[in-house]
């Protein structure tokens, strides 16, 4: 079995307890990484771990080399990956600080590098993306998060939208009427490209703020800072738990 691999995103450019082992910057055929990928024990497991938005949180969703970030991984030994997402609520039970393991996702991004089969290589492939989320990713999370003792919604619809400015309130109402229960700008392409390397790719979403519209008031970055810090340590304690059993 290959290793599991974290990608961190806001909040996780770094992980807390992670004892670093080694770091290599891999050359890719798609170009930089947003780091180098680390190797490391989180617990008793073998990890690797990168930071989407770089190790000073300064790349914005729309200029993250997807593509890099997971060839890397597969090329270190991934096998399965698991995607931080700090998220905007939408629906009810979606407010601030709620823990979910999405299942489905609308993409709203463009002009992003969205697939592997580019037209450089030769070949298409058509993969199917019924079930965005590997099943099997999901369940473990999902299980580990009873074990541990955290509350979760164990489904959800994710809605990528492109960023990196916030949403509009009438955005916002279209992604419900859509069928999305959070908003976040990096779900996608990472899902599908997960998919294409044959990568088992699951999200581990937590909300640090209710969507445009939601809350009666505007959304500003020390609301969101503050409940990305109440969410930090039940987000590690549901990965290092994940660590060891997924």
């Amino acid at each position: 079995m290959g290793l599991l691999a974290i990608i961190g995103g806001s909040g996780f450019k770094s992980l807390p307890g992670l004892q670093q082992l080694d770091a290599r910057q891999l050359e890719t055929p798609y170009g930089d990484t947003s780091a180098p990928v680390t190797r490391g024990r989180l617990g008793e497991a073998e990890v690797l771990f990168i930071p989407r938005h770089g190790p000073s949180h300064h790349l914005p969703p729309h200029r993250i080399n997807y593509r890099a970030n997971l060839w890397a991984l597969r090329e270190s030994g991934a096998d399965r990956v698991i995607g931080l997402a700090a998220v905007g609520g939408i629906t009810p039970a979606f407010g601030p600080c709620v823990i979910s393991v999405p299942d489905q996702v609308i993409d709203y991004t463009h002009g992003r590098e969205h697939t592997l089969y580019d037209g450089t290589t030769g070949e298409v492939e058509h993969i199917d993306l019924t079930a965005p989320y590997s099943d099997a990713l999901r369940q473990a999370l999902i299980d580990v998060c009873s074990e541990c003792g955290q509350s979760i919604v164990p489904h959800g619809c994710y809605g990528a939208t492109q960023g990196p400015r916030l949403e509009t309130a009438a955005e916002i109402r279209r992604c419900e009427r859509d069928g999305c229960d959070m908003v976040g700008m990096t779900g996608m392409p990472e899902a599908s490209l997960a998919r294409e390397l044959r990568l088992c790719y699951a999200s581990l979403a937590f909300v640090v703020n209710w969507a445009a519209g939601k809350s009666g008031s505007i959304i500003t970055m020390k609301e969101i800072e503050e409940n990305l810090d109440l969410c930090a340590e039940r987000v590690m304690a549901v990965l290092t738990a994940a660590a060891q059993s997924c």
